[in-house]
Order: C-alpha cells, then structure tokens, then sequence
C-alpha cells in the first residue's frame, strides 16, 4: 500500500493543506464569531474540520486507492457569515446536521454520479482549468508586492524544473520559506502549540434556522465545492465512485457537526496539487499525496487554532507563490484536454471563461454557472451541427 511513497507525496499533502488552511481558515473563524462561539469552541471547530478531513481523505484515498481529498466548504463558511446573524449555535449546529444528511441521501442514492457522469470530458477540464486560473494568476501578481520573494522562488523553481523536476515544488518551497525567514516577512511571535478540546453542542431544532442556513449550505457545498471535485477527478483521468465518497462526505458532516464540523466535501484546488505529475509520474501512486494531506489535516486538527495560526504566519505571496507554481502543470494539461475536440471546443472556452470570471449568482458560484452555461452551449451547438 505505500510501496514508493517519497518526500514528492509528503511535500504535495502539506502545501495542499497549507493552501487551503490559509486561504480560508480567517473565513471560518469569522462564521464561528457570527454565531457566538466562544474561543473554547472556536478551537473546537477547527479540531472537528481537521479531524474531518483527516479521516475521510485517508480512508477514503487508501481505501479506493485513487487521490480523494476532501476539503471544508469554503463558500459554505462564506454564506454561514452572512447568513448566521441572528442564529445561536444550537440552531447552526441542527442546520449542520441537516447539510450533512442531505449530502449523504444526494450521494448513497446515486442522484449526484448520475448527473456528473453526462459531463463530457472537455467540460470537467474546462471547468477545472477555470478553477485554477486564478491561483496562476495570483503567484505573479504577488511578484508585484514582493519581488524578491516571489522571484527568488520562480528561479528556483525553473531550475528544479530542468534539473530535479520531481522535487521542484517542495525545493522551491523550502526556497521561499528561507527567503521569507530572512527577509522578516515570518511572524511566530504568537505561535503556541497545545491540544485542542472538542466541545459538544446539543443541536436546537428551529425550522427558519434549518431552511435559511442548513438548505443554502447543502446547495452551495454540492454546487460550488463537489462539482468542481468531481471535475479535478475527471480531468485527471480518475472514475472514482462517487455515490459513495460524496455520501460519505454527508455522514462525516453528520457526525462532527455538533463540534463545529459544518460541511465536508470534495476537494478541488488543493486536490489537483496533489494530482500533478511532478508529485508521481505514475497515477497509480498519487494517491499517497492525498493521504499525505491527511496526516497534516490530522495535526492541524489535534492542534486546533494553533497549527492555523502556524500556517497564517506564511506570508501571503508566498502561500500564493507555492500555490500557482504546483498548478502550471494541471492547468495546462486541462486546457490542452478542454481545447484538444474541436466539435467541443466552443462550450468549452464558455465554461472556462465562464468559471475563470469568478461570478456569483443566486448564492451559487461560478463553477456552477460555468457547467450550466457550457452544457446549454453544448446542446445548442450540437444541435445546430446536426441538423
């Protein structure tokens, strides 16, 4: 089972996890205070995420030997801090329980794989490609704030490109974080390590509660977070069985709801890290990245708020540095396999385009609107070549 695990996987499962912990844990945090947590159990939110994570990304990725890393909703805890406002958290906490339940019957029934498998390829690239654009874009937009930085890490990288290429990415890391110690831009002054302690919330039972917050979450988590998911599996040429992830997503949602687990779902940015080609040239083995991610879910969930605050004292460019250099590969491969059928081409330039824009409508992101407007596109045009 981990015959060839190497430092590549190691190092592709924590820049995964440090992406994703430091493009959103401030938005979680932010939730938790809407709804009135206390420190204590604020720590307690961040111990059930990481334990969350942790567990279903290792079980499921040995399990089905394929990278599954799951991910909190990031747009979820979005909506949550704005639509927690008036809401105790006894009354989140049944919301939670409700997403989660739902997401469970959406997957062990089969409604969510019946619907991903009409997707064509060309479709799931483009959404995937539009993705990952803008944490692309981000690493040399950071190069303006910080020249030094960001530059020093991209030269390293172009040469353990040519020289090392499997080790690139966690050498040009180890580069950044060098230069970033050096340089000052590391703040650990407010680092302490301690355990974090699960605090138990009885869920209070409010019906404009559950249809405000726990319906909004569960539409938002399924169309924003596990679309794109299944699109980086696909993409990448992974059929995973997705019935059973997703409703086991549901079920992790159901049981650390109580301690602040409000969503779990599939992952999509930090999974395509893990899913490149410079962290195994055979497929067959990524999936020890994933699992490596969840090793670091695990520690970050142990220590709570304290691996957070860990991980906050990166600096920004270099997270976004990190970041876009780990996707130049994946976001090429996708556009190549989004572009590569002419006959597909067209609806798939919308769904990039389309997902890359970023909109928001309805409460649903862009990935959603992405697919929508592509397959419309898709049946327009074939229709119109057919007849």
């Amino acid at each position: 089972m981990f015959k060839g695990f190497s430092l590549a996987h190691l190092i592709a499962g924590f820049v995964a996890v440090l992406v994703g912990y430091t493009s959103s844990a401030a938005i979680i945090f932010q939730a938790a205070h809407t709804v009135g947590a206390t420190e204590a159990q604020i720590a307690s939110w961040m111990w059930a995420l990481g334990i969350g994570m942790a567990v279903s990304s290792i079980s499921l990725s040995l399990y089905y030997r394929i990278p599954l890393l799951t991910a909190w909703s990031t747009p979820g805890a979005a909506l949550l801090v704005t639509s927690l406002a008036g809401v105790s958290l006894p009354e989140a906490t049944a919301a939670f329980i409700l997403c989660g339940l739902l997401i469970a019957i959406i997957g062990y029934a089969g409604w969510f794989e019946r619907f991903m498998h009409l997707i064509p390829l060309p479709l799931a690239a483009a959404i995937l490609a539009g993705v990952l654009l803008k944490f692309g874009l981000s690493a040399f937009v950071s190069l303006q704030q910080e020249p030094l930085l960001v530059g020093g890490m991209f030269a390293t990288f172009l040469l353990m490109k040519r020289l090392l290429p499997r080790y690139a990415i966690p050498l040009t890391l180890l580069m950044g974080m060098l230069i970033a110690w050096f340089s000052g831009l590391m703040d650990l002054s407010k680092l302490s390590l301690q355990w974090a302690q699960p605090v138990f919330v009885i869920p209070e039972i409010r019906l404009e509660a559950l249809i405000g917050v726990g319906l909004p979450l569960f539409i938002v988590t399924m169309a924003s977070q596990n679309i794109p998911g299944v699109a980086v599996l696909k993409a990448n040429g992974y059929e995973a069985p997705l019935s059973k992830t997703i409703g086991f997503t549901g079920l992790t949602t159901m049981m650390l709801a109580p301690f602040g687990g409000y969503a779990y779902n599939l992952a999509a940015i930090t999974a395509a890290i893990c899913m490149g080609e410079d962290v195994d040239k055979d497929k067959s083995k990524r999936y020890l990245a994933s699992f490596s991610a969840g090793l670091f879910y695990l520690l970050a969930g142990l220590f709570g708020a304290s691996i957070t605050s860990l991980f906050l004292s990166f600096p920004q460019a270099l997270i976004l540095a990190i970041a876009g250099f780990a996707l130049i590969g994946t976001i090429a491969n996708s556009l190549q396999a989004a572009m590569a059928d002419s006959s597909e081409r067209e609806a798939a330039l919308i769904v990039f385009l389309v997902t890359a824009s970023g909109i928001s409508l309805l409460g649903l992101g862009s990935a959603f609107w992405g697919l929508v407007f592509g397959l419309i596109a898709r049946f327009w045009l074939v229709q119109k070549r057919a007849a």
